[in-house]
């Protein structure tokens, strides 16, 4: 016994019986006839027991190695758990059996053919043995049997030893024996059963790794959880299973298992037929068939009508496909399998599309379109019998951008390779790019459960790839994708779906099912080895390399041990030997990995490590090395462009592939109308193939095509433009004609007692040609069952109505209407309602048929119908239209009209854009309001693009026509015009013409007959029409616009108009608004005809249509009317224009003058004549602006007739003359004069500044001093309290007014106000409270004139106030301390023996004490020196005899309580030269020393005349005696000499700064000059008796 696999064998482990040994089918035989024919005799009663004996005998022969099941050295097995597997006697699943279905007389034994006649063999000579031997030779051969079926049980277990241990050598010297795609060993069978049974399909898969098994029912997976306790799957060892509870008739489908792993799929089908009991057991079942099951034997006949077509969408937006299906025998509980397909790929619910099926219409809607979106949409509507399909293909345009300029949204977004710290996203790039080539993409990205994107890169990238990182590892995340070029950014794309960052092998562990294949297989031993460190992975290789990330993928190593394996990946830079870990902190898991950070340009080497607990293994064979870049180059352009005719608004385009491309993503299409050169998108979503159909093209345009190719790295270059190609359909239209789809909504009309009157809508589809006719069917229905249908009409009714005849009374009938057009007849309509045959006896009319609506804007449309056949007992006499929202209830219905109206037409103006409604109209007669009719198809309220209306034109000849155009017809349209929507046939009145896709209606003679409701249709088109009504006072109009174009009037858009020219030519001149070249002008004056001359100069521009006729003057003979008479073909006009009286004589005067002014300006002229300026300063410049100045140009300025000096060299650099006047007066007004000349000629300018100009010029200078003044500032002054405001400038004349309280202030000797310099200020002496308020000063400018104020109360006023006491105190103390008012002389020169007399005046209240000191010692009157004081105010000092010891220095000293001053002088004695009588020194005011006079001098003048002819005196600043209140507290005085005024007269101010006399000081405080304390004139009396005599000294001499 040979325990070797054969060679054929070792690839497969569930081999066949067939290739066993010999010897070892010899003994299995033996074994399996006797242990089959005991079981058999003992339990032959029973089939189903037998069957199960038989498993049992299979079984106990099987032995597993794995451990499952092992039988000992006994025949009999133990006893197990019941099975319905079928094993060899290698232990393998060879089948199963399925439990006998007792509703079936077949036998179903799960046994082969062989086995089942090795069954019967054995079990027959069991019973030859058992009738010719005897006990003894059973005995014998029992026990023989048992000793074989020892032996053979060991050979069993040691062959199925060896053979598990060679199967296992040749798994690890063979790897293709490792995987293998799946296999079904045993296939799922057919079944047939009752309802309320239970079924079970079967399957045994193999196939490593582990086959994924997913059970499907007609195509749609089946999930237990959703339809708890109706199907329950199972799968063991291979063996799976599906159950299905209480069958029902629904569950009668067909069932597919499918198996997948990473080597391929394959899956294997099973029908379950699900019967009714309908009391009797049928004999015979069907045997089960694979495919399609018709049910009962019925076959369901379907169609697919009023399907969508191809259908244009923006993103956005939202859409929805549709169609009618029609299933017959329509059964009431059945449904169909609806599926939706994209480019052949099944659709399934999501937020992105919905789908419902209503019974009769399947319903795709797209929510929120995007170029996802684009694609070939088809329906399948699947059945037992067979299935039907209808495609269209639905185009989505890119939405608007939200910048002008920018590109279009990226499409397709999704994501590849993700792991737990970054993903790879890829998508396509958009077809449109604004105008300019994109530079890049924006990545954002937004984690699942917030609505926060981010941005993932910063710069831009032009690869469609890119790889996202930072990423939190166990989060989801979704991206989007947004395209920029130099116009701005695009709209972001649609939201990728959600991918996690994690490891692919834990997103797989969490899924909780199999993962895709990731190259890692874990082996689980029974005693697992530990401590092994893993091998060296295998096949590492780059498998995407870009600038951004390289991606490497690699084979788990052979030797791995017991524990799972991660992976260190490792680089190192081309010409190195240093390898640096990449992921050195968390090793991966699964055998994929992306590396990033890579220098652009660089090459790089790159190997892998395994590592588990037991440590890192040895690095796997590096990988070439890779340089970091782009390595996908852009599609060559692809290659020649062929476009055909396909439709009237289609045209299929091919092309050659692009050569070379690498990844290629697919195609776009573009579009250009000959000559535009703008080409749009035929498509925005790419397409693989070499051939499309692009659809939306113009009918009657001619079009180029190109093509570019794309993949990840960009977009190629165009291809070469197509031949140019004219839109229209091809011969039949692109496609044969189709027979018209079934007409629906079945109504009658009229009803006796043998006839009916039927309506119908017609078929939504009338197969691309015009429907020439319709055929009625009709049936009768007896007890609910339908009859035979039968013919009602041979010949076709072009009418949507018909009465069917020879009925019978009281009968119900069924009908059914078929269309026919010149493709054949379509298939019926289904049937109708039941109708009973009884004559109608009702009083008000029928419903009225055949609801029409056309001319649909976005507000209006018309709705036509027809009255009913019916009409009741009274004729019709109105009819009433009801409107309602078309997805509102039936008891929204509402009328549109309160009157009955007695047209079969009415135009509804009640619509709201973009509502969808239903019409249905009511007849009444005078017994009533009949039955409403069938409502009409809902109705979209909206103007479709390219909806043009009726033009009514009148031509040049008054021809009035009526002209409509439509820019999508189909070769079968035609125009149909009407009047009140009954179509013209009579040309008597109207002339028809249609050329191309223009028609126009031609009135043949407009009178009052023909008003009326005009209306054209376009038949073959998507309702194209439109209507004009032409009322009377339409019809008025355009007859008058006919006469005006029968008699046309040359228009004019100016009239006959006049104006002056350049050296006062007069130019008359007119504009017509349209005139040819052969237009005649004549030219009239007084009726006489002005010809070209001299004196006139005529000209006609053709061009402009402008017409004009010069003079150079205007002579008195001129005056009269000039007019111009137009002809141009037949058509006329003119204008006049009348010149008399003062109208002329102003004209003649304006005339002369400009041409007085050119001849002036042919010389040195003023281009601005005199006029004055005003500055800031107040200063006031007269100027002019001169021209056609030259070098000899001389300016003279006069005023008043007299030169005055102006600029003395004229500028010519800006030509302006200036004349400035720095502080204008009154003595400044006169008349102002100019003359420029030179040998050219002169001109002159004057300027008049009296009276009234020179009050203007004035009132400027003082609104420059009003703007210039500051603002009101309070002082305080020993007299009171002054306020006061300086200007930049003043002049006397300016006029200014002081308010206190709103009210001008009338001056009086306590308020007073005045000028000092550019002060101006209001002097309040000694203020009360009643002077408290606001205070302002105006100031006068000739209008609104200035004002500025100030508020003088609350705290203002109390600090002004308290100041003014204290200054007060202080002046009373200036005024009344002593002082010596007049001076003495500094030297007085003197011979011995002489007298001498010096006086002075002094002051002070009260009266100071004198004393006289000599060297710093008082003197004491005596003898020698006298001194006296007289009348209070002189002080006199007289020497009697003057010798040398009264040389020395002499003071006067005055006081009193007030202070103290003191005058010095010295005395020089010389030698005597003789008596020469008595020297008297009297001194003036200014301390001068008056020498030898006979008197005191009488007057002020006199006594200031000096002897030495100089000024020489010498005050000292006298010491107050007591200081005022306010020095005592503390206050300190403010220097306020600033702001004191300037004194105007010959006075001189006391200084103010305090000197010391000896040991007492002064305050400082203002100080009175001396000649404010002058003494009044000497009396005569006290005048010396003597004449002074004296000798003069040195210093009289000098004098």
């Amino acid at each position: 016994m040979s325990g070797s696999t054969p060679f054929y064998q070792k690839h497969h482990r569930h081999y066949d019986r067939g290739y066993r040994s010999k010897e070892l089918e010899s003994a299995v035989s033996q074994y399996q006839s006797s242990s089959s024919s005991s079981s058999y005799a003992a339990r032959r009663s029973s089939s189903r027991a037998s069957a199960s004996a038989a498993l049992s005998a299979s079984s106990g022969l099987s032995s597993s190695y794995s451990g499952l099941e092992e039988s000992r050295l006994s025949p009999m097995p133990k006893r197990a758990k019941p099975t319905y597997l079928a094993m060899d006697k290698e232990n393998q699943i060879i089948g199963y059996v399925v439990p006998i279905f007792r509703g079936s007389q077949e036998y179903a034994s799960g046994f082969s053919d062989t086995e089942e006649a090795r069954v019967k063999e054995s079990a027959g000579y069991m019973a030859r043995r058992n009738l010719f031997t005897s006990g003894l030779e059973m005995e014998r051969t029992e026990q023989t049997s048992r000793k074989v079926s020892m032996r053979e049980s060991a050979e069993r277990i040691s062959l199925s030893k060896r053979i598990y241990e060679n199967e296992e050598h040749h798994k690890r010297m063979n790897k293709d024996s490792l995987m293998h795609a799946p296999e079904f060993v045993i296939k799922p069978r057919s079944h047939t059963v009752w309802e309320k049974q239970c079924v079970r399909l079967h399957c045994t898969v193999s196939g490593w790794p582990d086959p994924r098994v997913v059970w499907y029912k007609n195509n749609v997976t089946i999930d237990p959880m959703a339809h708890p306790g109706k199907y329950k799957l199972e799968s063991s060892y291979n063996v799976h299973s599906l159950e299905i509870n209480r069958c029902d008739f629904d569950d009668t489908a067909q069932y597919r298992v499918s198996a997948m792993n990473s080597k391929g799929e394959l899956s294997s089908f099973a029908s379950i037929v699900v019967k009714r009991f309908k009391g009797e057991v049928e004999e015979a079942l069907p045997m089960p068939r694979h495919g399609l099951i018709s049910e009962y034997g019925i076959t369901f006949d379907t169609h697919i009508v009023d399907g969508f077509g191809v259908s244009f969408g923006r993103e956005g937006e939202t859409m929805s496909l549709g169609a009618t299906v029609i299933i017959s025998p329509n059964l009431a509980r059945y449904q169909p399998e609806v599926q939706w397909y994209r480019d052949d790929v099944l659709l399934q619910p999501s937020k992105w599309c919905h789908m419902h099926w209503s019974g009769d219409k399947a319903t795709l809607t797209l929510t929120h379109l995007n170029k996802e979106d684009e694609g070939l949409y088809t329906l399948r509507i699947t059945t037992k019998s067979k299935y039907e399909t209808y495609s269209a293909y639905v185009f989505v345009r890119d939405a608007d951008a939200e910048v002008e300029g920018a590109p279009g949204a990226p499409l397709d977004v999704k994501c590849q390779d993700a792991n737990k710290d970054y993903v790879i996203v890829t998508w396509k790039q958009p077809a449109v790019d604004g105008g300019s080539s994109i530079l890049g993409y924006f990545v954002d990205r937004c984690e699942v459960g917030t609505t926060h994107w981010s941005q993932c890169n910063d710069t831009p990238i032009k690869f469609a790839r890119f790889p996202v990182t930072g990423l939190v590892e166990g989060r989801s995340y979704t991206f989007r994708v947004r395209a920029v070029n130099k116009s701005g950014m695009s709209r972001p794309s649609r939201v990728s779906e959600a991918v996690a960052a994690m490891d692919p092998a834990d997103r797989a562990r969490m899924r909780g099912t199999s993962a895709p294949w990731t190259g890692q297989i874990i082996v689980t031993e029974e005693e697992p080895a530990e401590g092994v460190v893993p091998g060296k992975p295998k096949e590492l290789e780059v498998t995407e390399a870009t600038k951004n990330y390289v991606v490497l993928s690699w084979k788990p190593p052979g030797e791995r041990g017991h524990e799972g394996i991660m992976y260190y990946v490792e680089k190192c830079v081309s010409g190195t030997d240093s390898w640096q870990r990449v992921n050195t902190e968390i090793p991966v898991k699964s055998p994929r990995f992306a590396l990033f950070d890579l220098a652009e340009g660089k090459a790089y080497s790159f190997r892998v490590r395994c590592c588990n607990s037991a440590g890192v293994g040895e690095p796997s064979e590096a990988t070439e090395a890779t340089t970091v870049g782009d390595k996908l180059d852009i599609p060559s352009a692809p290659g020649r462009v062929v476009p055909t005719r396909n439709t009237d608004t289609s045209v299929v385009v091919s092309w050659e592939a692009s050569r070379d491309a690498k990844e290629l993503v697919g195609y776009y299409i573009e579009a250009s109308i000959v000559g535009s050169n703008k080409f749009e998108p035929c498509n925005n979503k790419p397409v693989k193939g070499t051939r499309f159909i692009c659809h939306g093209l113009v009918t009657g345009e001619s079009y180029v095509f190109r093509v570019k190719a794309l993949n990840a790295a960009g977009l190629s270059e165009c291809s070469q433009e197509s031949e140019a190609i004219e839109v229209k359909a091809a011969i039949g239209g692109g496609i044969p004609h189709a027979s018209p789809t079934p007409p629906y909504g079945i109504s009658v009309l009229e009803c006796v007692r043998d006839s009916m009157v039927l309506a119908w809508k017609q078929p939504t589809f009338i197969g691309g040609a015009d429907i020439t006719g319709y055929f009625v069917d009709y049936r009768e229905v007896i007890n609910g069952v339908p009859g035979t249908w039968h013919e009602a009409n041979v010949k076709s009714v072009s009418d949507r109505a018909y009465r069917v005849s020879d009925l019978k009374e009281n009968r119900k009938y069924q009908f059914q209407v078929r269309a026919a057009n010149m493709a054949g007849v379509g298939i019926p309509s289904l049937p109708s309602g039941t109708f009973v045959c009884e004559e109608w006896t009702i009083a008000v009319p029928g419903p009225p048929h055949d609801l029409q609506v056309t001319e649909v804007r976005a507000n209006t449309l018309v709705l036509l119908y027809k009255p009913p056949v019916y009409q009741g007992r009274d004729p019709v006499n109105g009819f009433y239209i009801d409107i309602k929202e078309a997805d509102a209830e039936e008891e929204a219905w509402r009328g549109v009209n309160e009157k009955a109206i007695l047209t079969n037409y009415m135009k509804i103006k009640i619509l709201k854009e973009g509502e969808t409604y239903v019409f249905r109209v009511r007849a009444q007669n005078k017994a009533g309001v009949g039955k409403a009719s069938e409502p009409t198809e809902p109705v979209l309220a909206e103007t479709k693009p390219g909806t043009t209306e009726i033009v009514v034109d009148v031509d040049d000849d008054g021809v009035i026509s009526m002209n409509f155009a439509c820019s999508n017809l189909t070769p079968d349209s035609k125009f149909v015009w009407s009047k009140n929507y009954e179509e013209i046939t009579d040309d008597t009145r109207i002339t028809v013409a249609t050329s191309g896709g223009k028609s126009k209606a031609t009135f043949n003679m407009l009178a009052e007959d023909d008003i009326g409701i005009y209306s054209c249709a376009v038949t073959h088109t998507d309702g194209a029409g439109s209507s004009y009504t032409l009322s009377a006072e339409e019809l008025k109009k355009l007859l008058e616009l006919s006469h005006d174009h029968k008699f046309p009037i040359i228009p004019l858009k100016t009239e006959l108009a006049v104006e002056l020219q350049e050296k006062g030519r007069i130019r008359f001149w007119l504009q017509a608004e349209k005139i040819s070249a052969n237009g005649k002008i004549e030219y009239v004056f007084n009726d006489n005809s002005l010809s070209q001359g001299e004196k006139y100069k005529m000209n006609f521009n053709k061009d402009t249509g402008v017409i004009e006729m010069i003079m150079e003057s205007l002579l008195p003979e001129d005056e009269g009317t000039f007019t111009f008479q137009l002809q141009d073909g037949k058509a006329t006009n003119q204008s006049s224009l009348v010149l008399i009286g003062d109208v002329f004589k102003g004209l003649q005067k304006e005339s002369a003058f400009m041409r007085k002014e050119w001849h002036r300006k042919q010389g040195p002229h003023f281009v601005e004549y005199l006029s004055y300026e005003v500055t800031p300063e107040c200063c006031v410049i007269l100027k002019c602006k001169v021209g056609n100045i030259k070098k000899e140009t001389v300016a003279l300025w006069y005023k008043d007739g007299r030169e005055v000096k102006g600029d003395e060299k004229l500028t010519f650099t800006e030509g302006v003359l200036k004349l400035e006047i720095a502080q204008i007066s009154k003595k400044d007004a006169g008349v102002y004069e100019i003359v420029l000349k030179d040998d050219r000629g002169q001109d002159t300018s004057t300027l008049n500044l009296t009276e009234q100009g020179f009050r203007d010029l004035m009132n400027e200078v003082f609104s420059n001093i009003a703007n210039s003044s500051t603002a009101l500032k309070i002082q305080s002054t020993d007299e009171g309290i002054r306020l006061y405001s300086f200007v930049s400038y003043y002049n006397e004349a300016l006029q200014v007014t002081w308010h206190h309280k709103d009210s001008a202030i009338a001056f009086t000797d306590r308020i007073k106000s005045g000028v000092v310099g550019e002060q101006l200020w209001l002097q309040i002496t000694e203020p009360t409270e009643k002077d408290k308020g606001k205070y302002a000063i105006e100031f006068h400018d000739g209008k609104d004139g200035l004002k500025r104020t100030v508020e003088l109360s609350g705290q203002a006023f109390d600090d002004a106030y308290a100041e003014f006491q204290r200054l007060k105190a202080a002046a009373i103390a200036e005024r009344n301390r002593a002082r010596v008012a007049g001076g003495l002389p500094d030297v007085v020169t003197i011979q011995e023996l002489k007298a001498l007399n010096l006086t002075c005046n002094i002051s002070g209240e009260p009266l100071p004490e004198v004393v006289w000191l000599k060297n710093e010692r008082e003197i004491v009157s005596d003898g020698h020196y006298v001194m006296k004081l007289e009348a209070g105010k002189y002080a006199s000092f007289t020497i009697t005899t003057v010798n040398t010891a009264d040389s020395g220095k002499y003071s006067i000293l005055v006081k009193n309580k007030y202070g103290t001053e003191s005058a010095d002088f010295t005395l020089v004695v010389t030698e005597g030269k003789g008596d020469l009588g008595v020297t008297s020194y009297l001194t003036d005011a200014d301390g001068n020393v008056i020498i030898g006079c006979k008197s005191r001098p009488t007057t002020p003048t006199e006594r200031r005349k000096s002897v030495t002819g100089k000024k020489m005196q010498k005050r000292k600043d006298s010491v107050i005696l007591q200081k005022p209140p306010e020095e005592k507290e503390g206050k300190k005085m403010e220097d306020k000499t600033d702001a004191l005024p300037k004194t105007t007269d010959k006075k001189k101010a006391a200084p103010a700064v305090a000197s010391r006399v000896g040991k007492q000081e002064t305050l400082q405080q203002p100080i009175t000059t001396a000649d404010e304390a002058k003494p009044d004139d000497v009396p005569t009396s006290e005048k010396p008796a003597e004449k002074p005599q004296i000798n003069k000294g040195k210093n009289d001499q000098d004098e």
